[in-house]
């Protein structure tokens, strides 16, 4: 087992490592930026260093700075948490090459994965199902004009290398084609470097569904059920849950096997997630694998009882999986608590936290690093906290989130809180009838 591990993140997913490394008795070494000097995450590690000043591209996203911190701290793994480095092939790359475990995906995994025309293929070949589409990147104009004839209107033009919805458009007849063509590449080039594209089918108003899945270095995998995801604006997740309230137990099933048979097709290593979007029929489409832990692991420990951190720790260092599927024994909603203004198009709102008061009681999780007097700086993601509920039923949890939101006092910046508590009394989401398009008609 690893003895030190150096945590190449901020915030509250930092802190969620450190507490899981403190119970397995590992030291823990924090890196920050100088906005990020009153951070939790650098007080509770067990030591600290600096990494360069406020933009994440002198300091998270430095790698040789972390290198630097990791080897005069003498770690021996280095844990990236969710976005910044963590699907950086560079980066768990040069991680190897230094002789620290990269608690991820390998350099040839992430890359595999990244590419979404390429992943699209390796599922395809492994008998996953997957969204008709073209194969590999498109060449040209001229090919995607035939293959959208050949496919069908409306289809999906998307970059090869996004994320976030950048790079991504919506076409719905031939005429708007090129025009999306062209933008669509240049907004990939211009965010990632890369203009690559490919086209699939567009799947009208789809669930995005995603499961849970945990590797190890035999090639053997197993599931952890779903994550409904599907309240989201713009492409970025607001809330989610478990069970689906669309899921059957046909379906759960169904769909369990195809994740398993997408992470053991390519040996995958570590937790990830298999991304599914799920039609009215409850036909079920391979979408893209995330190499990495995501936001929303609390909903499901608490509905299976397992520490996704330990566990993708474990991994890493080498011991094997029980190969034991784990299927929801209660209900979990997940609300992401950001700095924005709702009612102003969610407009980031960093700030000085003047006062703060966390909710509490049975079934109510709150994973976060600020407090009050603390300064969110507006260099990084505007997530503050999250918000997690457990009950027996879905009915239960929506109830004590109503009632943990209601708790919830964040003063001096405006929050999402308000849009949490309209949405959980939404007669919409309290009978699960929602989907990915669920926010475009949703009014504050």
């Amino acid at each position: 087992m690893f003895k030190k591990i150096l945590i190449a993140n901020r915030g509250e997913i930092a802190l969620r490592i450190i507490r899981t490394c403190k119970e397995m008795e590992i030291k823990t070494v924090a890196v920050y930026s100088t906005a990020d000097k009153d951070s939790l995450h650098v007080r509770f590690a067990d030591e600290a260093v600096c990494i360069g000043p406020a933009a994440s591209s002198a300091s998270y996203l430095k790698i040789p700075n972390i290198i630097a911190a990791a080897e005069i701290t003498n770690a021996d793994a280095i844990h990236p948490g969710y976005g910044f480095l963590a699907e950086n092939s560079n980066f768990s790359k040069i991680c190897s090459e230094n002789n620290i475990k990269f608690i991820g995906a390998s350099a040839e995994m992430i890359d595999g994965m990244g590419d979404k025309a390429s992943a699209k293929e390796t599922m395809k070949k492994a008998g996953v199902p997957t969204i008709p589409g073209s194969v590999g990147i498109i060449p040209n104009f001229k090919t995607c004009k035939k293959l959208a004839i050949e496919i069908g209107y409306p289809v999906m033009l998307k970059a090869t290398a996004g994320g976030g919805g950048k790079g991504m458009r919506l076409v719905w007849d031939e005429g708007n084609l090129e025009d999306a063509w062209n933008s669509a590449r240049q907004e990939s080039k211009a965010a990632f470097g890369n203009d690559g594209m490919y086209m699939e089918k567009f799947i009208e108003d789809p669930r995005h569904i995603e499961i849970q899945i945990i590797g190890d270095r035999t090639g053997k995998a197993a599931h952890l059920s779903e994550r409904d995801c599907s309240i989201q604006r713009r492409h970025q997740k607001l809330a989610e849950e478990t069970p689906s309230p669309f899921m059957t137990k046909k379906l759960r099933e169904e769909m369990g096997e195809a994740a398993i048979m997408a992470a053991e097709s390519v040996k995958y290593e570590g937790v990830g997630t298999v991304e599914f979007l799920v039609d009215k029929h409850r036909d079920f489409f391979f979408m893209e694998m995330n190499t990495r832990i995501q936001v929303e692991h609390p909903i499901t420990e608490e509905v299976v009882d397992y520490d996704l951190i330990q566990e993708q720790i474990k991994v890493a260092a080498g011991i094997e999986i029980s190969g034991k599927n784990h299927y929801p024994k209660l209900h979990a909603i997940e609300c992401r608590i950001n700095a924005e203004d709702p009612e102003n198009d969610f407009r980031p709102c960093p700030g000085l936290i003047t006062n703060f008061h966390a909710p509490g009681g049975h079934g109510v999780r709150i994973d976060t690093h600020v407090y009050a007097n603390y300064m969110i700086p507006p260099f990084y993601d505007s997530m503050i906290a999250k918000v997690i509920t457990v009950a027996q039923t879905r009915k239960e949890a929506i109830a004590k989130m109503e009632r943990a939101l209601d708790e919830f006092i964040i003063e001096g910046v405006k929050t999402t809180i308000p849009f949490h508590q309209k949405l959980m009394k939404d007669e919409n989401f309290r009978a699960g009838n929602y989907t990915t398009k669920f926010m475009e008609s949703f009014e504050m």
